[in-house]
């Protein structure tokens, strides 16, 4: 799997509830970590690897983590401003003010309701994380002031792959 770029369309698309979690989907968790680990991820969306599904994979310590259909139930009303990266927009950095607490539903790879209630940066990543689900990324979560500030980075990733590093790596896969 590969991850895919800004600007790419399918990053802008609110991605598909998943009806019924099949095989392909289970099999598709392990595929997602490594991409998400080649590229020194904490956090992976369907959409950053060109499926648009309600899929995400979160790192908690040191376990992965996969969730379907992922919805916000409550955000606390206590923020924090934190720097957030996006594997989508490699090289690009910028504050976000984000709930320091979230609790969301899900379901697991059985297809079972999962209620989580996270904080800090587990709570930073759910909501990174659902925003793709939404087709949102983090330059629409920016002042237009700050998104004007980023236009040398985001022109320089959507002609050039990243911005100020070396494009991360392509996992290989097992099968």
């Amino acid at each position: 799997m590969n991850i895919v770029k800004y600007p790419s369309p399918i990053l802008k698309k609110k991605a598909k509830n998943i009806k019924e979690i099949t095989k392909e989907h289970v099999q598709r968790i392990p595929e997602m970590i490594r991409t998400m680990d080649a590229n020194e991820g904490i956090g992976l969306a369907a959409p950053q690897v060109g499926i648009s599904e309600r899929m995400i994979i979160v790192k908690d310590g040191e376990q992965n983590l996969a969730f379907f259909n992922p919805r916000i139930l409550k955000k606390g009303k206590a923020q924090e401003t934190e720097e957030e990266g996006c594997l989508s927009l490699p090289g690009l950095f910028t504050k976000l003010r984000r709930a320091s607490q979230v609790e969301v539903v899900a379901q697991d790879a059985k297809g079972k309701p999962v209620y989580v209630t996270a904080k800090g940066l587990s709570a930073r990543i759910l909501q990174h994380e659902i925003d793709h689900l939404e087709g949102k990324l983090i330059i629409n979560r920016v002042s237009p002031i700050a998104r004007l500030k980023l236009r040398k980075q985001l022109k320089a990733i959507a002609k050039t792959g990243s911005y100020g590093h070396k494009p991360p790596a392509t996992p290989q896969s097992s099968s």
